[in-house]
């Protein structure tokens, strides 16, 4: 398991970091979250000593990372770090030995990883003469080509097109299958939660929210509703959200034609607002939930 404790770290008045704590397990993967400026990259270049802290202290397994430990892990950084006019293949073998693999191991899951990805074509092409997709994709076997047991991506899916986003998405998800702990920091949302199974969320240097994806979401104080009518849903009652009035403590996040988004308190009976529901029309689809990433995300940073 790696730990974050306490992190602290301020660059002149600036203040990056401000006693930010996390885990992240073997065999999972944690979406690392948070606005711009908040801290994600200062935190995932704190792992590998690449920033001086002021206080706090990072660990592997119970103990501060080591040469050894870091050997073993795995970095994509946002700022792409390949070196441009060298060859693809070339240059995965060159890292793979930086790691302590072989030559001929290195050379050999380099050239596996290359036919995965459908880049073995391009093996012998300079990195500069990729197309920004197939840089990310070497970019990515650099970080993963020695097995790491600690993968630390930062903004890996960024400019990638759908199919793209799915290929490396499968790839990171073998990665905790095989027992790594993953960390990856995005901004979409719906690719976290359909990857991840534990999201952190941090704001001004600070754990806003962490645990499993489903626990945060239970412990949420708010719920969601969706609900379609017929019509336009005014049934002499406001339009579709006209039926929220009589609900304490709802809100209604937006409303058009017959449809309608409402938060509501956790503790508000899914009962009760269908029948208040019905009031404003035939129902054609009701949906009640915890809310999704992107809601806590805004609780969390708003």
């Amino acid at each position: 398991m790696l730990e974050l404790m306490s992190l602290r770290k301020r660059f002149g008045g600036v203040v990056a970091l401000d006693g930010l704590s996390l885990t992240a397990a073997r065999g999972r993967m944690l979406g690392f979250l948070g606005p711009n400026g908040s801290g994600k990259t200062t935190s995932m270049r704190s792992i590998f000593g690449l920033v001086a802290l002021d206080d706090g202290e990072v660990r592997w397994d119970g103990a501060p990372l080591d040469a050894a430990t870091l050997g073993g892990t795995g970095y994509m950084p946002e700022a792409r770090g390949l070196y441009a006019r060298m060859q693809v293949r070339d240059q995965i073998v060159y890292f793979a030995r930086l790691h302590g693999m072989g030559a001929a191991e290195a050379r050999a899951a380099a050239d596996r990883w290359l036919e995965r990805l459908g880049l073995a074509d391009r093996a012998g092409s300079r990195v500069e003469d990729l197309s920004h997709g197939n840089q990310q994709r070497v970019q990515l076997i650099v970080s993963l080509v020695h097995a790491p047991h600690l993968l630390v991506l930062d903004e890996p899916f960024s400019g990638l097109d759908p199919i793209g986003v799915e290929t490396l998405g499968e790839m990171v998800r073998e990665e905790a299958r095989r027992g790594a702990a993953v960390i990856f920091s995005s901004h979409q949302l719906d690719l976290v939660e359909d990857l991840c199974d534990d999201v952190a969320i941090i704001h001004r240097g600070r754990t806003m929210l962490a645990g499993s994806l489903r626990e945060v979401r239970s412990r949420s104080q708010h719920r969601y509703a969706q609900i379609s009518v017929d019509g336009d849903g005014d049934g002499g009652n406001g339009g579709a959200a006209g039926w929220v009035h009589g609900i304490e403590g709802a809100e209604v996040l937006w409303e058009r034609g017959g449809e309608a988004r409402v938060r509501v308190p956790a503790d508000v009976d899914p009962g009760l607002l269908m029948a208040k529901v019905r009031e404003a029309g035939d129902v054609e689809s009701f949906r009640f939930e915890p809310p999704a990433l992107s809601d806590l995300f805004m609780e969390a940073v708003r």
